[in-house]
């Protein structure tokens, strides 16, 4: 099981991260992985990754998880990631259906794919959307999944796009305190 460790620290006011209004920004390992999430947002740690919800469970109508690991220091340009995220959804256990096509940014430091798909809630009994992503960028390769009801996808697509335009992936900072610095 993966031990988190949450440290609440002072920033200083020099301070140079600055989120989207109305978002908090999520940190993890110094800057391993980094995104802007809603303000009001709960956060909780699993045994293999981050969770976050609207509201928390067992009433929140979403979640959103994150969870990465460092890769070799190689070149990765050429990894397959859509293939590796079609595999990500046909192995789903709760039979996602793949929905539209596989979008696929790239940035100068990141590769990231992400699909959504569709399936059926087993406790619920509800139709609901599943978002899965992945991405490498500097040795690091992250997944983000992301599930809400179908009925709530005007209020929640928007939320995805915020985390994925913020995301940013192994931009280490020596002390977090400061942020980074140019």
């Amino acid at each position: 099981m993966a031990r988190w460790k949450k440290k609440t620290i002072q920033l200083k006011d020099t301070y140079a991260w600055t989120a989207k209004p109305g978002c908090r920004i999520f940190v993890a390992d110094r800057g391993a992985v980094r995104f802007d999430f809603p303000m009001h947002w709960v956060m909780e740690p699993t045994s293999d990754s981050i969770q976050f919800h609207d509201r928390p469970p067992p009433n929140d109508d979403c979640r959103l998880a994150v969870s990465y690991q460092r890769l070799p220091a190689i070149d990765w340009s050429g990894a397959p990631l859509a293939d590796m995220l079609r595999q990500v959804i046909d192995n789903d256990p709760r039979g996602v259906t793949l929905t539209g096509e596989i979008t696929d940014i790239r940035r100068p430091d990141l590769h990231l794919v992400w699909g959504e798909g569709n399936f059926i809630d087993a406790k619920e009994l509800r139709a609901a959307v599943g978002r899965v992503a992945i991405g490498i960028g500097l040795n690091i390769q992250v997944l983000l999944t992301f599930d809400y009801w179908g009925s709530d996808a005007e209020r929640f697509r928007s939320v995805w796009d915020d985390v994925l335009q913020s995301l940013r992936v192994g931009e280490y900072i020596p002390d977090p305190t400061r942020g980074p610095r140019s």
